[in-house]
């Protein structure tokens, strides 16, 4: 079966080239999967370029320009609709998503943390400077209410005595670019 996907993300788009490598146009068991929308809310992300290197232009949908988020998220559902996509990848999509939005699109979400730990936008560090001796990464369905919706998969890492920071979030990302392909290649098979 062809599986049709739709990649949302905000910035650098490290995550989104980790699933353009790993599943667009690739053969996987019974599927094939295919990215039809990169879709970036701010036009000067780093992520749109990363798109180009495999032929894929980004559709821009500035959320500056909206006057309320439900008419940001009905572009969205508009846009996604239009791709034919099975299914939306937040990779990093730095946006709370409204009910326009939720009840819409069948949509998974990437979070750097062990849901329902750690919840937003600052779950990277909030997890580094905790007492927890573990920490890890969760995939997620999308609803209404950030970062709760049924965990699919979640990899987890034992925090060292020493760790500094930035290895912290290196390990941190190496887990995203394992879980997330992994993730959508399960929820099709």
């Amino acid at each position: 079966m062809l599986v049709k996907l739709a990649i949302l993300f905000s910035g650098n788009g490290s995550n989104l080239e980790n699933l353009l490598q790993k599943l667009h146009k690739k053969k996987i068991g019974e599927n094939e999967f295919e990215v039809v929308l990169c879709l970036c809310n701010k036009p000067g992300a780093k992520g749109i370029e990363r798109a180009r290197k495999f032929n894929l232009e980004s559709v821009i949908i500035d959320h500056t320009k909206f006057l309320s988020r439900e008419d940001f998220d009905k572009a969205l559902v508009e846009k996604i609709g239009q791709s034919g996509a099975q299914l939306s990848i937040l990779a990093g999509f730095m946006r709370i998503l409204s009910p326009v939005f939720t009840s819409n699109v069948r949509a998974i979400n990437l979070h750097p943390s062990l849901l329902p730990l750690f919840k937003g936008a600052n779950a990277i560090e909030e997890s580094f400077k905790s007492d927890m001796k573990v920490a890890g990464v969760s995939v997620h369905w999308v609803n209404e209410e950030l970062d709760s919706g049924k965990i699919i998969a979640q990899k987890a890492f034992e925090k060292t005595k020493n760790m500094s920071f930035t290895e912290f979030e290196s390990k941190i990302h190496a887990l995203e670019y394992e879980i997330l392909p992994q993730s959508v290649v399960e929820i099709f098979s």
